[in-house]
């Protein structure tokens, strides 16, 4: 079924999914989403018109019209993913695993790092900023390293403010996500964002990662950044 962003009916839609969520239909809305520059960039490099594009709307402001269209649709989605930087088979790895193959029980929380200077993923549930820390881009030698790399690790885990940010976002995910699985949320995507996207936000998204898969049954880490 193919739902076209200039139908009339497309209110409708989240009363309908209501519906057929009380009638026992066991149903997942799934909402793709990216920076609104890089949908420009992507209908820019295909010979497809936007469907909303006319005489007296360009290319952006259908973009922007079509984010208010389908914002009811995006109010009720069970898991937002933002595309921006993915592609076309790392979306389809992400939706086998976090969705095809979700099995364990339980909430799927997913730990994303990026750099503010990119913007921050239009599919966070929780935002963490981390330019507060020492940063490693300031020392030569660990520049054009990566939040993986170990002589970024020994550096931030040399200062007692990463480690006490650490024990503040880890204290308030353990409390506060099995709330939101309370209220049957099934995804969770959690933000952590430094100013490039390289070091910081790296290191706090695994950190964080390997701490909360001994506590929840799916849990996933992905670095925008990183390509």
């Amino acid at each position: 079924m193919g739902i076209d962003a200039r139908s009339n009916d497309l209110d409708a839609l989240p009363v309908i999914l209501a519906e057929l969520d009380r009638s026992g239909i066991e149903l997942e809305v799934i909402y793709l989403d990216a920076l609104t520059g890089t949908l420009v960039k992507r209908f820019s490099e295909t010979r497809r018109r936007h469907p909303l594009t006319n005489a007296r709307m360009d290319l952006l402001q259908a973009i922007e019209a079509e984010s208010d269209v389908l914002r009811p649709i995006a109010d009720v989605a069970d898991l937002t993913m933002d595309t921006t930087t993915m592609r076309s088979s790392e979306l389809v790895e992400d939706i086998r695993l976090r969705i095809a193959e979700h099995s364990a029980p339980g909430i799927s929380v997913l730990f994303r790092s990026f750099g503010f200077k990119f913007g921050v993923p239009v599919d966070a549930d929780l935002v963490f900023d981390l330019r507060c820390l020492p940063n490693p881009h300031w020392e030569d030698e660990l520049k054009n390293l990566s939040g993986l790399d170990e002589p970024v690790k020994a550096y931030l885990d040399g200062y007692d403010s990463v480690t006490e940010l650490f024990d503040d976002i880890a204290a308030f995910l353990g409390r506060w996500v099995p709330r939101f699985e309370e209220s049957n949320r099934a995804y969770i995507t959690v933000a952590l964002g430094c100013t490039g996207g390289q070091h910081r936000s790296v290191y706090m998204a695994e950190k964080l990662g390997a701490h909360f898969k001994k506590k929840f049954g799916d849990v996933l880490v992905r670095h925008r950044q990183l390509g």
